[in-house]
């Protein structure tokens, strides 16, 4: 069966590298968190004040933006104290945790160039490298965005829908941090965002992000192998 290429092979993570993987999985892990307990204290001050709160006001450590919006009431004042103080104890936690990762672990030479692409920090870089391992381990360009989770599962057969396929197949971390990319390339890179307006004015706004995001993993797997930096040109081509 293994001759035949019938015989999946699975891959077996190297034990030394596991911890420091295991350690930015819990960065995500209480960054998830952090966004749920801001989504709370914003709901609150939108439907009391009437006034729009941003996430980075509300994660300002040297600054209480919360609370003084919410001091006419008790009941609010106290609800707004607690998420804050929560929210500031993650940012805290979150801070150490990338201090130790990026003390502990560099970028490897064949995922340098990975910071070339807009939207991926050093932080997102160091997860794309630690959750990716071995680049070789991807025969093409579509086996490693697929097991990012970007690529459609849909079944068809004579361009008629026949089912779906597992979308949880593959690495959910991966798909998480291309996702983040995806979205602070829309942000801040202005082709990056000309390609998302250009989806949006065909479909939705998640099928323009994710089509986005599935871009962005093509082209880390091309500069991973290759070595190569981000080439705009290149990449919204098509």
């Amino acid at each position: 069966m293994l001759r035949l290429g019938i015989l999946p092979e699975g891959y077996i993570y190297p034990k030394e590298e596991r911890p420091i993987r295991d350690l930015l999985r819990k960065r995500g892990h209480l960054v998830r968190l952090r966004t749920s307990l801001i989504l709370s204290p914003q709901n609150i001050v939108a439907r009391n004040c009437g006034v729009r709160l941003s996430g980075n006001d509300a994660k300002r450590l040297k600054e209480n933006a919360v609370l003084p919006l919410l001091q006419s009431n008790d009941d609010l004042a106290m609800a707004g104290m607690v998420s804050k103080e929560t929210i500031d104890f993650l940012t805290r936690k979150i801070r150490a945790v990338e201090s130790m990762v990026e003390q502990k672990v560099q970028l490897k030479d064949q995922y340098r160039y990975l910071l070339t692409i807009p939207g991926i920090g050093k932080i997102l870089a160091l997860t794309i490298m630690l959750e990716t391992g071995p680049i070789s381990r991807f025969a093409k360009v579509g086996n490693y965005v697929s097991y990012c989770r970007k690529v459609s599962s849909k079944w068809t057969s004579n361009d008629k829908a026949k089912g779906k396929g597992n979308k949880k197949n593959g690495n959910k971390y991966l798909a998480w941090a291309f996702s983040e990319a995806a979205e602070l390339a829309r942000r801040f890179d202005t082709q990056c965002r000309g390609y998302y307006n250009r989806k949006m004015q065909k479909t939705n706004f998640m099928v323009a992000h994710q089509a986005l995001a599935h871009k962005l993993a093509r082209a880390a797997y091309c500069i991973i192998k290759e070595e190569v930096p981000f080439v705009p040109g290149k990449v919204f081509a098509c």
